[in-house]
């Protein structure tokens, strides 16, 4: 699964990337813990060009009796997407994606669970193939945007770690998997396949990302997990 990551990059210079127009002039904060419920930066493609959003993470399905049940729907399984009453909707015409610099995934050795950070190499942003709804709040009128990540089988680097990863969408499928006239479901499931084992890098990092209370960049710096201590990346990275 994907249960947090980090969101540092300028919602401006993510439009820049995907070529997109900034709808939210909202002010920015950088998150190195961004949880579920938490705003979420989402590219998405509207009837008048393609945009940059802040949602809610954690999908709200349009039939739901309250917000609560998106904290349950922070992700979404590739293979069930179109069998789940939550996501299938989304599928075939609300496809967005969640640009983040990095997300945290957890080993579990006994009782222990150590936080990983995983994230592109050489800096910039991860393209992670997501859906979108809209949820009309009953008591206020007002309509709530929110989002999911699409999860699938973990790559061999990454199945190590955890069994599941972020859909990584690659540069040249960013228009079709945002295109929501695309109805050619085969074409929409074919992207959604683990990423190529050379598009992330994985070291340890501190327990303290395991608290939503925690947010700075002390999170994503490696840890040294003999001494527990902060380390340099050469000496904790588990692949070249």
């Amino acid at each position: 699964m994907c249960g947090r990551m980090t969101q540092r990059t300028d919602p401006g210079e993510v439009a820049r990337i995907f070529d997109a127009e900034l709808r939210d002039e909202a002010e920015f904060t950088p998150s190195y813990n961004v949880a579920p419920t938490d705003p979420l930066t989402v590219v998405l493609q509207r009837d008048d060009g393609r945009a940059v959003e802040r949602h809610r993470w954690g999908l709200i399905p349009s039939w739901a009796d309250s917000p609560a049940s998106g904290a349950k729907m922070i992700n979404a399984r590739s293979e069930t997407l179109t069998t789940s009453p939550a996501f299938r909707v989304a599928f075939r015409g609300r496809r967005c994606i969640v640009p983040s610099d990095g997300f945290y995934e957890w080993r579990r050795t006994g009782a222990q669970r150590q936080p990983f950070f995983l994230h592109p190499p050489a800096g910039g942003v991860l393209a992670m193939a997501g859906l979108w709804s809209v949820w009309k709040d009953p008591a206020t009128g007002l309509w709530v945007p929110s989002s999911a990540v699409i999860t699938t089988n973990a790559s061999s680097q990454v199945a190590s770690i955890h069994d599941r990863m972020p859909v990584l969408l690659p540069r040249d499928a960013w228009a079709t998997w945002l295109d929501p006239d695309e109805k050619d479901l085969d074409l929409l499931r074919s992207l959604l396949v683990p990423a190529p084992d050379d598009v992330l890098e994985i070291y340890p990092v501190s327990p303290r990302v395991n608290s939503v209370r925690n947010n700075g960049p002390d999170l994503v710096e490696p840890l040294d997990v003999g001494t527990g201590t902060a380390a340099s990346p050469q000496q904790t990275t588990l692949f070249s």
